[in-house]
């Protein structure tokens, strides 16, 4: 990408008067003047001076140090926040305990993207991550005393007001410091232009649905290395993909050129593992029962070296975990095709990456290597939403005697009653119904726990959706009533009268890059425009899913009269993209890996998951890729999430519990596999 520069700032350094000069490849010179000033010299890292007559004629002595040196050897970056919501405890840990160069935050997803564009819908001052403001705000003069650069996706749908709060934050610490916005990731203001578009998943082209709410594309690194090549202190992007916010410094750092696609691979996979805080350092753990310390969750740091391997660890002192097994599983954490992982700066194989545990580091540490990459595509990705009616949900807990009874009577007949009135008043059907009793293993379907009994304490969870605001107000009015007239042992509705909010429903289509704009502002000021290099892009497609080998290989593999569960010869991870579920797949020992593959087919994985695959007749369902370097699988489950995000009205949205699910399928057949690992 090329910068072209508004104007030609300057800002002077003792008698001398520099101006900033900016290129594809290399990092800008930056000199600018203050009471503690970072100046950068073409050769590396300069001294920075603080008042010091004896020592310098400018009167200024060394007091915190530049990132940016193509001879530096390594540069650590911690990770704050995986998502809108994390804890604000991260913080400070990795500003004191991290020894960190960077300090970033990722807090966005198709959901929170969502949520924020029904902010700034409401108000238009509104729209950015306030929480990251928030949580930046009372440690701001450590971060500056510590020379420690920020990087965050926080600006959401209005990058430019989080700049604008950031500069206040900034300028009541009485600090000098100076923050980007990048800008240029919306599309809505091309709407009208945009009639129609090529989707993603199958690049044909379609009409853009009526009502498209939102329209925002998966920026890469570029952008943000630029900022900090102009001396940027904060750097605040609106959609970007997540692993940008750790690839942007490492290209800002190292000064790697934008076509060594496999140091922009092994940069992309470092922030892959990061960007979701503390569940590369034990959370969400399928052996979570060995994870340290929850209360106190360390969160991850990469020391990343210029040859673009890194080492990925924790704070000491933190709880949590680094291994193998929490690493790996977030190695599969929300990915398709490992072989081509797609991102605007760079197409990823992370098929062969390799994770080795080093002994003897406090709460553990892994060195990651293996990443290689090629060109990426000509296109952005873009997230668009569209509105599609509105969405309530009940939560209700029940207790008592054949309670999962009671509560599937009661949602029955709530729904009976709402539809008799909707036919009264003049208002259609339900769009959808979804309604399930937690606590009886409803999401399990077939293959749920049967008790004679059932549980005395279950859960109700009705969620509705409409096309009339007004037909849901009804519904939300009727769920109360069951506490009196239906059945005993329902104790309350959980959050009070549900809330009837509008169905953002996501949709993914490809925008060209030399189509798209980007802007840099720096202190509020314009400063210039990135457009697209088009150097070395190729077209990209998905590779064929691993025919799941029959050969001599796995043929010959011993069988016995043993069965395992899942959990017990693996690791797992479930995550979502859209409407389509991945679950990965990690082998505890190399050697079970060739029974995993052999057994857990893709066609045994759709079995397993069938009742909650919408099966369309189109494409198949379930398909699997292998990942030899860590030993794992890879599923991805096609609409099975009920739409994904807010448009689905299942209890688990996002497939989270897939993984889980997956533990207690049974492979039988086998030999004594514990034995020949022992």
């Amino acid at each position: 990408m090329m910068l072209k520069l508004r104007s030609s700032r300057c800002a002077v350094h003792a008698s001398a008067l520099h101006r900033w000069t900016c290129s594809s490849s290399k990092a800008s010179l930056f000199k600018r003047c203050g009471d503690a000033r970072r100046i950068c010299h073409p050769g590396g890292i300069s001294s920075l001076m603080r008042k010091s007559p004896k020592s310098e004629p400018d009167g200024w002595e060394c007091h915190r140090r530049v990132t940016y040196s193509a001879s530096r050897e390594n540069v650590r970056i911690g990770c704050a926040s995986g998502f809108w919501g994390d804890t604000a405890t991260a913080v400070p840990q990795l500003i004191h305990g991290g020894n960190l160069d960077f300090l970033v935050f990722d807090y966005l997803s198709e959901i929170t993207m969502s949520l924020l564009t029904a902010t700034k819908a409401k108000d238009p001052n509104l729209g950015f991550v306030s929480d990251f403001v928030q949580v930046l705000s009372p440690f701001i003069k450590e971060l500056h005393k510590r020379g420690m650069r920020v990087v965050s996706n926080a600006g959401g749908v209005n990058p430019l007001a989080c700049g604008r709060a950031l500069q206040e934050t900034v300028r009541k610490a009485g600090l000098d410091m100076k923050v980007a916005v990048v800008t240029g990731d919306d599309l809505m203001a091309q709407k009208d232009l945009l009639t129609e578009v090529r989707m993603a998943d199958s690049g044909t082209t379609q009409r853009l649905p009526k009502g498209t709410h939102s329209m925002n594309a998966y920026l890469g690194a570029q952008p943000i290395r630029r900022c900090l090549d102009l001396g940027a202190e904060i750097v605040v992007t609106g959609r970007c993909v997540d692993s940008a916010v750790v690839l942007g410094p490492l290209l800002h750092t190292f000064g790697w050129e934008q076509s060594n696609y496999d140091l922009l691979a092994a940069g992309s996979l470092a922030g892959h593992l990061v960007e979701c805080g503390a569940q590369s350092t034990g959370g969400i753990f399928t052996d979570w029962h060995t994870v340290p310390d929850w209360d106190n969750m360390g969160f991850p740091v990469a020391e990343c070296r210029a040859d673009g391997t890194f080492v990925l660890s924790k704070p000491p002192r933190t709880g949590g975990l680094v291994s193998f097994g929490t690493v790996t599983e977030q190695l599969l954490y929300e990915i398709g095709d490992p072989t081509r992982y797609l991102l605007p700066d760079v197409t990823c194989d992370f098929s062969r990456v390799t994770i080795t545990e080093i002994p003897g580091v406090d709460g553990g540490a892994v060195r990651v290597e293996g990443a290689k990459g090629t060109p990426p595509s000509s296109d952005y990705k873009v997230c668009a939403t569209y509105m599609d009616g509105f969405r309530a949900t009940a939560v209700c807990p029940v207790g008592g005697p054949r309670a999962a009874e009671k509560a599937r009577r009661t949602a029955e007949s709530i729904i009976k009653r709402t539809r008799t009135m909707f036919r009264q008043l003049g208002f259609a059907d339900y769009t959808s119904v979804n309604m399930q009793v937690l606590g009886t293993e409803d999401t399990y379907g077939p293959h749920a726990t049967n008790w004679k009994q059932g549980p005395r304490e279950v859960v109700l969870w009705m969620a509705v959706q409409h096309q009339q605001k007004k037909a849901l107000e009804l519904f939300s009015r009727e769920v109360a009533p069951a506490g009196t007239g239906m059945a005993p042992g329902l104790t309350a509705i959980v959050g009070g009268r549900p809330r009837v909010s509008p169905v953002l429903r996501p949709f993914f289509i490809l925008h060209p890059k030399s189509a798209l704009k980007v802007d840099i502002y720096l202190d509020g000021e314009y400063v210039g425009e990135m457009k697209h290099d088009d150097v070395s892009q190729q077209e990209v497609c998905d590779s064929p899913p691993d025919t799941e080998e029959t050969g001599d290989t796995l043929r010959d593999l011993p069988s016995g009269l043993h069965s395992y569960r899942v959990e017990e010869l693996a690791y797992t991870r479930s995550g979502d993209k859209g409407d389509t579920a991945n679950i990965g797949v990690i082998a505890r020992h190399p050697l079970y890996y060739p029974y995993l593959k052999k057994f857990l087919t893709a066609g045994v994985v759709e079995q397993y998951f069938r009742h909650l695959i919408n099966q369309d007749g189109g494409a198949p369902p379930v398909v699997r890729y292998e990942l030899p370097g860590i030993h794992g699988l890879n599923f991805l489950l096609r609409s099975s999430l009920g739409g994904g995000g807010v448009a689905s009205l299942r209890s688990d949205p996002q497939g989270k519990a897939y993984g889980q699910m997956l533990l207690d399928y049974e492979i039988k057949g086998l030999p004594d596999l514990k034995s020949l690992v022992d």
